[in-house]
Protein backbone atom coordinates (compact mmCIF):
# COMPACT_ATOMS: atom_id res chain seq x y z
CA UNK A 1 0.00 0.00 0.00
CA UNK A 2 1.32 3.37 -1.17
CA UNK A 3 1.88 5.87 1.69
CA UNK A 4 1.96 9.83 1.49
CA UNK A 5 3.43 12.26 3.94
CA UNK A 6 4.13 15.98 3.86
CA UNK A 7 7.47 17.03 4.34
CA UNK A 8 7.25 20.69 5.42
CA UNK A 9 10.55 23.60 4.59
CA UNK A 10 10.11 24.75 8.38
CA UNK A 11 10.48 21.42 9.64
CA UNK A 12 13.55 20.26 8.25
CA UNK A 13 16.54 19.19 10.44
CA UNK A 14 19.83 21.16 10.03
CA UNK A 15 23.12 19.12 10.27
CA UNK A 16 26.76 20.09 9.57
CA UNK A 17 28.42 19.20 6.43
CA UNK A 18 30.82 16.18 6.13
CA UNK A 19 33.59 18.43 5.58
CA UNK A 20 32.41 21.39 8.30
CA UNK A 21 32.35 23.62 6.05
CA UNK A 22 28.61 24.73 6.41
CA UNK A 23 25.40 23.07 7.08
CA UNK A 24 22.61 21.60 5.04
CA UNK A 25 18.74 21.06 5.79
CA UNK A 26 17.88 17.63 5.26
CA UNK A 27 15.00 16.95 3.32
CA UNK A 28 14.45 13.25 3.39
CA UNK A 29 16.31 10.44 3.34
CA UNK A 30 16.07 6.32 2.78
CA UNK A 31 17.47 5.22 6.30
CA UNK A 32 19.97 5.81 8.61
CA UNK A 33 20.71 8.76 10.57
CA UNK A 34 23.52 11.72 10.25
CA UNK A 35 25.63 11.24 7.25
CA UNK A 36 25.93 7.55 7.51
CA UNK A 37 23.71 4.47 6.70
CA UNK A 38 21.56 5.91 3.41
CA UNK A 39 21.43 4.92 0.26
CA UNK A 40 19.55 7.98 -0.49
CA UNK A 41 19.24 11.63 0.40
CA UNK A 42 17.69 14.48 -1.02
CA UNK A 43 18.64 17.93 0.83
CA UNK A 44 19.38 21.90 0.46
CA UNK A 45 22.62 23.73 1.31
CA UNK A 46 23.60 27.50 1.72
CA UNK A 47 27.00 27.98 0.21
CA UNK A 48 28.21 31.60 1.33
CA UNK A 49 31.54 31.40 -0.44
CA UNK A 50 33.36 29.48 -2.66
CA UNK A 51 35.42 26.16 -1.73
CA UNK A 52 35.28 22.59 -1.31
CA UNK A 53 32.72 19.92 -1.49
CA UNK A 54 32.39 16.73 1.01
CA UNK A 55 33.79 13.35 -0.65
CA UNK A 56 30.88 10.66 -0.35
CA UNK A 57 32.14 7.31 -1.92
CA UNK A 58 30.20 5.24 -3.93
CA UNK A 59 27.65 7.78 -4.18
CA UNK A 60 26.43 9.95 -7.48
CA UNK A 61 25.36 13.18 -6.72
CA UNK A 62 22.73 15.94 -8.76
CA UNK A 63 23.23 19.45 -7.78
CA UNK A 64 21.19 22.45 -8.50
CA UNK A 65 20.71 25.93 -7.99
CA UNK A 66 17.86 27.43 -6.11
CA UNK A 67 19.02 30.88 -5.31
CA UNK A 68 21.35 33.19 -5.71
CA UNK A 69 23.45 33.93 -9.10
CA UNK A 70 24.94 30.47 -9.65
CA UNK A 71 28.12 28.58 -9.04
CA UNK A 72 30.83 26.88 -11.47
CA UNK A 73 32.30 23.36 -10.27
CA UNK A 74 35.76 22.04 -11.05
CA UNK A 75 35.66 18.72 -11.24
CA UNK A 76 38.14 16.19 -10.74
CA UNK A 77 40.46 19.18 -13.10
CA UNK A 78 37.39 20.23 -15.08
CA UNK A 79 35.26 22.94 -15.43
CA UNK A 80 31.90 22.57 -15.49
CA UNK A 81 29.22 25.45 -17.44
CA UNK A 82 28.24 27.95 -15.05
CA UNK A 83 25.64 26.19 -12.98
CA UNK A 84 22.58 29.25 -13.37
CA UNK A 85 18.78 28.68 -11.16
CA UNK A 86 17.36 25.02 -11.76
CA UNK A 87 20.40 23.77 -13.99
CA UNK A 88 20.58 20.36 -12.79
CA UNK A 89 24.10 18.65 -12.88
CA UNK A 90 25.18 15.11 -12.28
CA UNK A 91 28.95 13.74 -10.61
CA UNK A 92 30.56 11.46 -8.77
CA UNK A 93 30.50 11.73 -4.81
CA UNK A 94 34.26 10.12 -5.44
CA UNK A 95 35.19 13.60 -7.02
CA UNK A 96 37.49 16.10 -6.02
CA UNK A 97 34.89 19.13 -6.21
CA UNK A 98 35.64 22.80 -5.79
CA UNK A 99 32.94 25.56 -6.43
CA UNK A 100 33.01 29.03 -7.39
CA UNK A 101 30.49 31.44 -6.90
CA UNK A 102 29.44 33.50 -9.44
CA UNK A 103 28.27 36.13 -7.21
CA UNK A 104 27.12 36.01 -3.61
CA UNK A 105 25.61 33.53 -1.80
CA UNK A 106 23.89 30.55 -2.96
CA UNK A 107 21.32 27.80 -2.06
CA UNK A 108 21.46 25.02 -3.55
CA UNK A 109 19.14 21.60 -4.06
CA UNK A 110 20.99 18.32 -3.85
CA UNK A 111 20.37 14.81 -4.53
CA UNK A 112 22.76 11.83 -3.05
CA UNK A 113 22.38 7.96 -3.69
CA UNK A 114 24.16 4.74 -4.47
CA UNK A 115 23.87 4.20 -8.12
CA UNK A 116 24.39 0.72 -6.97
CA UNK A 117 21.67 0.19 -4.63
CA UNK A 118 19.01 2.92 -6.64
CA UNK A 119 18.31 4.09 -10.23
CA UNK A 120 17.07 7.94 -10.02
CA UNK A 121 15.45 10.21 -11.64
CA UNK A 122 15.56 13.68 -11.76
CA UNK A 123 13.64 16.28 -13.75
CA UNK A 124 13.01 20.11 -13.25
CA UNK A 125 9.72 21.19 -14.21
CA UNK A 126 9.14 24.87 -14.86
CA UNK A 127 5.55 25.47 -13.82
CA UNK A 128 4.60 27.63 -16.59
CA UNK A 129 1.96 24.96 -17.87
CA UNK A 130 0.56 22.16 -15.79
CA UNK A 131 2.10 19.16 -16.54
CA UNK A 132 0.93 15.50 -16.13
CA UNK A 133 3.57 12.65 -15.60
CA UNK A 134 3.20 8.85 -14.90
CA UNK A 135 5.39 7.20 -12.35
CA UNK A 136 6.21 3.38 -11.46
CA UNK A 137 8.62 4.33 -9.32
CA UNK A 138 8.96 2.69 -5.82
CA UNK A 139 9.34 6.13 -3.77
CA UNK A 140 8.95 9.23 -5.89
CA UNK A 141 9.22 12.72 -4.34
CA UNK A 142 8.05 16.35 -5.60
CA UNK A 143 10.01 19.07 -4.41
CA UNK A 144 8.27 22.66 -4.44
CA UNK A 145 10.49 25.39 -5.75
CA UNK A 146 7.30 27.90 -5.74
CA UNK A 147 4.71 29.79 -3.12
CA UNK A 148 2.03 27.43 -4.08
CA UNK A 149 2.78 24.43 -5.71
CA UNK A 150 -0.61 22.39 -6.42
CA UNK A 151 -0.18 18.75 -6.60
CA UNK A 152 -2.89 16.09 -7.54
CA UNK A 153 -2.03 12.38 -7.40
CA UNK A 154 -4.73 9.64 -8.06
CA UNK A 155 -6.29 8.27 -5.07
CA UNK A 156 -4.83 10.69 -2.69
CA UNK A 157 -6.33 14.15 -1.67
CA UNK A 158 -5.01 17.18 -3.67
CA UNK A 159 -2.22 18.67 -2.07
CA UNK A 160 -0.90 22.74 -2.06
CA UNK A 161 3.14 22.74 -1.37
CA UNK A 162 4.69 26.24 -0.44
CA UNK A 163 8.13 27.47 -1.11
CA UNK A 164 10.71 24.30 -0.52
CA UNK A 165 7.97 22.07 1.01
CA UNK A 166 8.09 18.42 -0.22
CA UNK A 167 5.75 15.48 -0.76
CA UNK A 168 7.12 11.55 -0.82
CA UNK A 169 5.12 8.80 -1.84
CA UNK A 170 7.02 5.52 -0.72
CA UNK A 171 5.86 1.98 -1.54
CA UNK A 172 4.56 2.82 -4.89
CA UNK A 173 3.24 -0.26 -6.97
CA UNK A 174 1.60 0.12 -10.40
CA UNK A 175 1.62 3.33 -12.62
CA UNK A 176 0.80 6.31 -10.39
CA UNK A 177 -0.84 9.91 -12.45
CA UNK A 178 0.64 12.91 -11.41
CA UNK A 179 -0.79 16.45 -12.08
CA UNK A 180 1.26 19.48 -10.91
CA UNK A 181 1.09 22.88 -11.61
CA UNK A 182 4.11 24.86 -9.89
CA UNK A 183 7.88 25.25 -10.66
CA UNK A 184 8.86 21.71 -8.95
CA UNK A 185 11.65 19.09 -8.90
CA UNK A 186 10.20 15.32 -9.35
CA UNK A 187 12.57 12.57 -8.14
CA UNK A 188 11.73 8.86 -8.51
CA UNK A 189 13.77 6.25 -7.05
CA UNK A 190 13.83 2.54 -7.34
CA UNK A 191 15.57 -0.59 -5.59
CA UNK A 192 17.99 -2.42 -8.29
CA UNK A 193 17.21 -5.33 -6.17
Amino acid sequence: MSRLKILRAAHYPRMPWKNGGGSTEEITRDAGHGLDGFGWRVSIADIAESGGFSTFSGYQRVITVLQGDGMQLNIDGKLSRDLLPYDALAFSGDSNVDCTLLGGTIRDFNLIYQPQRYQARLQWLDGIVPATLFSSAETLLVFSACDDLQVRIAGFAAESLGIYDSLQIDDQQGLLKVNLAGRCCVIELSSRV
